[in-house]
């Protein structure tokens, strides 16, 4: 891949000379992607880098503001898609074929502050941004920052904040399938080990995993108005459930009139897996940066990973997420 062609997140030519006095004092790393640097504890490539200090030194939050958050390849489009259908739910009622999700995929819908709305500047236009065309229904935005940097970007702001975690063997393997693809590279054995070791010393994009998951996790037990914490095997498990309690978290709950008419389960299928990946949008959309539509949805299963990594591969990680979130009360 020529660098031009190199995906705008992993490339350097956002930087300012301030971020690179800055990256400068920091501690870097490569991968087989590109220079990542380690800021406020957690790595990143330096053009994400600059998004997410744009976005903490410039973002002007409302309060009625909702943040999606997950660390990459934890069930993020999936969250997106349901928490954009919830508040379209009314709207849509009577009009389903009008279904933003119908015509546009959940990433464009709700983009990511620091790969996407302020990668290439610290003054985007988010005047668009609302789930509906009235005031009253909020901005919806996404990240993958660990919690303490979003919350300086958020000023103290009571925005809603949703955090969807995922197995780390699986969120592993989903990662080495995508990145293969992203790149253009082969999906080989050689990619995946080296994904692992970088996963397992806690170099890797956005890691260490687990100093991420808890971030969100203790923040969420600190300020549980505030914070939810999701986990992906429990809403794969009972969908019905968790998207109740998603909805009643942010302020828009099911009537007992809805569920009566199936409404829970309409919006559950619209935002099956199934559903979203048939979507003409899906399967040929590009975003302006970022990976091609067709790439955010493989399998979306719980415990694929055990068909892809060693037993030996299986206790190592084990043991370092045990070891980590020891005394946190989280388990997965």
């Amino acid at each position: 891949m020529a660098h031009n062609e190199h995906p705008a997140n992993l490339r350097e030519d956002y930087i300012t000379e301030e971020t690179r006095k800055l990256i400068s004092s920091l501690p870097t790393n490569k991968d087989s992607q590109g220079s990542l640097c380690k800021y406020q504890g957690s790595w990143y490539y330096y053009n994400t880098l600059q998004g997410a200090i744009n976005f903490k030194n410039h973002f002007q939050p409302q309060e009625t503001d909702i943040i999606l958050a997950s660390f990459p390849k934890s069930g993020t489009t999936w969250l997106k898609a349901l928490t954009v259908a919830l508040f379209e739910r009314s709207k849509h009622h009577n009009d389903p074929l009008n279904h933003p999700l119908l015509s546009d995929n959940p990433h464009s819908i709700v983009p990511f502050f620091e790969s996407n709305l302020y990668l290439r500047t610290s003054t985007p236009d988010l005047t668009k941004y609302s789930s509906s065309s009235s005031s009253s229904s909020p901005r919806l935005f996404a990240t993958h920052m660990p919690l303490h940097t979003v919350k300086e970007g958020l000023k103290g702001s009571p925005c809603k904040i949703v955090y969807m975690c995922r197995n780390v063997k699986d969120v592993l393997i989903s990662l080495w399938y995508f990145k293969c693809k992203y790149l253009k590279i082969e999906v080989t054995r050689s990619v995946l080990e080296s994904t692992f070791e970088s996963f397992c010393g806690g170099g890797n994009f956005y890691g260490p995993f687990w100093d991420h998951v808890l971030s969100y996790w203790r923040g969420s037990l600190e300020d549980p108005s505030h914070v939810l914490f999701m986990k992906y095997e429990e809403m794969r498990e009972e969908p019905y459930v968790q998207l109740k309690r998603l909805a009643e978290f942010l302020g828009c709950p099911f009537t007992e009139e809805e569920e009566e008419e199936g409404g829970v389960n309409k919006i559950l299928e619209l935002c099956s897996l199934r559903s979203l990946s048939d979507l003409k949008i899906s399967k040929s959309g590009k975003p302006d940066s970022g990976a091609d539509y067709k790439l955010c949805f493989r399998k979306g299963e719980v415990g694929d990973s055990k068909n892809h990594l060693s037993h030996e591969m299986e206790m190592r990680i084990d043991m370092i997420v045990e070891e980590k979130l020891k005394g946190s009360g989280l388990s997965f």
